[in-house]
């Protein structure tokens, strides 16, 4: 009797230290789920949070929009009701964040593909017509394009076929998961063009990533910052100017925007889900796995996102295109057995 008295109070005190280090050690626990992260995954996890908590039948979930790339400082920064359960992510966590997340004590992160998106180019509708390829873009929003000074100030200096105004690009901020992509997806396409920084890839990383990826700062490019919706307005008022942002906020505003042609493919839900369209990408969920159970209804949340994302769900209807039947079946598994992912795993 004695041995198993002491197995039982050992048993209590190891769920006593799990739920106290997921409740910051206060003893209790937050009845609400809190998430972090991309605008642009924002508008999915809302329509999911709604619908969670339907009828009362689960506490409202608290959003923050904050960008991926401040998201990930926030969800890495340990373990406790005051950090955020969830992680909303335009892009797939970097190793480095992963190890900083195990530094911090977020010792187990589960990914969720929920969906695919794009990258989408727009213009105003009444705008001069444009059709862009990923060389073009790059050489317009580059600041050092092929490693030479950038001296094009209008798309007519890239190429004579181009329109003869200004290059004005409203784009996300550099703690967007939307703005990792477009450099990866669109300005890296762009630059590779050029054989010799095909080499500088291999012999420099530095040199490379500063030559393809970094943005001009001399107005051409503008920051619109992490509202999407604000870079819709300023094409409304700009029209000559380009908008770059999640293809989600251009299926919610063709009124008055239309998509840009990229290697003359558009934005479109089939060309997305297809990959053909060049700018498109996976999005993702990220939960701390020592947070499940002890934080009211994490995995229902999980669940019920993967539920709204099959082709015929709610958030297909709002802008998500939805992922390969057999990615959705992977991830339900994921979410059912709650597998971590490794650092080796981003690598």
């Amino acid at each position: 009797m004695t041995a198993r008295l002491a197995i039982f109070a050992t048993a209590c005190l190891v769920l006593s230290a799990c739920q106290d280090q997921a409740s910051g050690g206060q003893g209790g626990t937050r009845s609400e789920i809190r998430i972090v992260g991309s605008s642009t995954v924002f508008p999915f996890a809302k329509a999911v949070a709604e619908q969670f908590s339907i009828n009362g039948s689960n506490p409202s979930p608290i959003l923050e929009s904050t960008g991926t790339g401040a998201g990930m400082n926030l969800f890495c920064s340990g373990v406790g009701a005051d950090t955020p359960d969830i992680e909303n992510a335009s892009r797939r966590i970097k190793a480095s964040e992963l190890e900083l997340c195990q530094s911090n004590g977020v010792n187990d992160v589960v990914e969720v593909q929920i969906g695919i998106d794009g990258i989408a180019v727009a213009q105003a509708n009444e705008g001069p017509s444009y059709s862009l390829t990923p060389v073009q873009i790059y050489r317009a929003i580059a600041e050092r394009p092929f490693g030479k000074e950038n001296n094009a100030r209008k798309w007519s200096d890239i190429d004579a076929a181009l329109p003869d105004l200004p290059i004005s690009v409203y784009g996300p901020p550099s703690t967007s998961g939307t703005r990792d992509a477009l450099t990866e997806l669109i300005m890296e396409v762009g630059c590779l063009t050029d054989p010799a920084i095909k080499v500088l890839k291999d012999s420099d990383k530095a040199l490379f990533d500063a030559v393809c990826h970094e943005i001009r700062a001399d107005g051409a490019y503008i920051d619109a910052g992490e509202n999407d919706n604000l870079i819709v307005q300023k094409l409304k008022a700009n029209p000559n100017s380009v908008g770059i942002f999640g293809f989600s906020f251009l299926e919610e505003n063709l009124d008055s925007v239309r998509g840009i042609p990229v290697s003359g493919v558009g934005p479109t839900y089939d060309a997305i889900a297809s990959g053909e369209y060049p700018g498109a990408r996976p999005l993702y969920i990220y939960v701390k796995k020592q947070h499940v159970g002890v934080i009211p209804g994490l995995k229902d949340y999980l669940m019920e996102f993967l539920d709204g994302g099959k082709p015929e769900g709610y958030l297909v209807k709002v802008g998500l295109i939805a992922s390969p039947d057999a990615v959705r079946e992977k991830m339900i598994g994921v979410v059912s057995n709650m597998t971590p992912l490794a650092v080796g795993d981003l690598k």
